[in-house]
């Protein structure tokens, strides 16, 4: 049997969102393993002169506990 827990974060990238959600994939993969899946609560962007500036992503990471 395994178990999983999710936690939550916050990710950004000036290129697109696509890029912002790997952005916050890859970091996560840094500190825990066996990253499952990623829900993608909200999204966000700063805009500067009238452009999207930045995009911003809060997402869920599923991850299966070691034991």
């Amino acid at each position: 049997m395994s178990v999983a827990k999710v936690i939550e974060l916050m990710a950004s990238s000036d290129k697109s969102i696509e890029d912002a959600i790997q952005n916050g994939i890859e970091r996560a993969e840094k500190t825990l393993d066996e990253v499952k899946g990623v829900w993608v609560k909200d999204i966000k962007c700063d805009v500067k002169g009238g452009k999207v500036a930045r995009w911003r992503v809060a997402m869920k990471v599923t991850f299966v506990l070691k034991g």
